[in-house]
């Protein structure tokens, strides 16, 4: 489909008609992270599952600028597009996490609740400087053959190595030929000039959300520490779960696939028969 002059691409499972659930990758990722998890999801017809290329990740296009709010209207489109019924949820991971709240903030009418998953949403810190991260992803190298660019290819951050067939599967995925060698597929352009687009406090957003919340976060996770869930529970001023993968590291859609799936089916199965709290700004 096209996105305010943009291809998006994404990947669909189970039936049309069935409930719908929006699988939203993390930075430099793509929507193939998802595809060990994504028949899990929609096994036996119980939802409708899609998992969306961003803008500047995966099979996409390309823009001149990122943010939040074209993420969001990306996520959204494709929710139309592939014809879901009723109000699907959203399931983010990381990034993908932040592009879910601000499409909790802005469409949260349309969805019928939000999944956090190890999405750092931290204190803010005006002392705070770039990540070194993200600056590792502004100069993506260029490789001679598949091979070799398969050995660069390493989670960031950094954790224990999942499923040999899992990585290798992510890996040859997030990969392109472009003429001169293999590179990455996502653009550097991702993680330029994010000051002009990135809210300064996500907590601030969070707030705004106008829908259910549920947060999972890896026990193990560098990313969502004690202070990050502290922070976030105080944003959501209200109830909503805090569920905590054991073993589980930053990528625990990776590392943790089978209890990532129960937490996600307990969540929505208790969504599915249960009536949300008032939340502000809806009737």
């Amino acid at each position: 489909m096209t996105v305010e002059g943009c291809e998006i691409r994404y990947r669909e499972w189970g039936n049309r008609g069935a409930p719908g659930l929006v699988l939203v990758h993390g930075g430099a990722a793509h929507a193939r992270w998802w595809d060990h998890l994504a028949p899990l999801l929609a096994a036996a017809g119980h939802h409708h599952v899609l998992a969306v290329d961003l803008a500047g990740h995966g099979d996409s296009g390309r823009r001149e600028r990122y943010g939040l709010g074209t993420w969001s209207a990306d996520v959204l489109a494709a929710v139309d597009d592939a014809g879901m019924v009723a109000c699907p949820v959203l399931v983010g991971h990381s990034m993908g996490g932040l592009v879910a709240i601000a499409a909790a903030a802005r469409y949260g009418e349309r969805l019928g609740g939000t999944i956090l998953v190890d999405a750092p949403v931290r204190r803010p810190d005006p002392g705070s400087t770039d990540s070194r991260h993200r600056r590792m992803f502004r100069r993506p190298g260029t490789y001679p053959d598949l091979d070799t660019a398969l050995e660069h290819f390493h989670l960031v951050p950094p954790q224990p190595a999942p499923e040999a067939y899992v990585l290798d599967h992510v890996a040859r995925h997030s990969l392109r030929h472009d003429g001169a060698g293999w590179t990455w597929k996502f653009d550097p352009g991702v993680f330029l000039r994010r000051e002009d687009h990135w809210p300064r406090d996500f907590g601030a957003l969070l707030a705004q959300a106008r829908c259910r919340i549920a947060v999972l976060h890896g026990e193990l996770s560098d990313s969502v520490t004690t202070d990050v869930t502290d922070y976030m529970s105080e944003s959501l001023g209200r109830m909503a779960p805090f569920v905590e993968v054991p073993q589980a590291h930053h990528h625990l859609i990776l590392d943790q696939p089978l209890a990532f799936v129960v937490a996600v089916r307990a969540l929505l199965a208790d969504w599915e028969h249960s009536v949300p709290r008032s939340i502000p700004g809806l009737a």
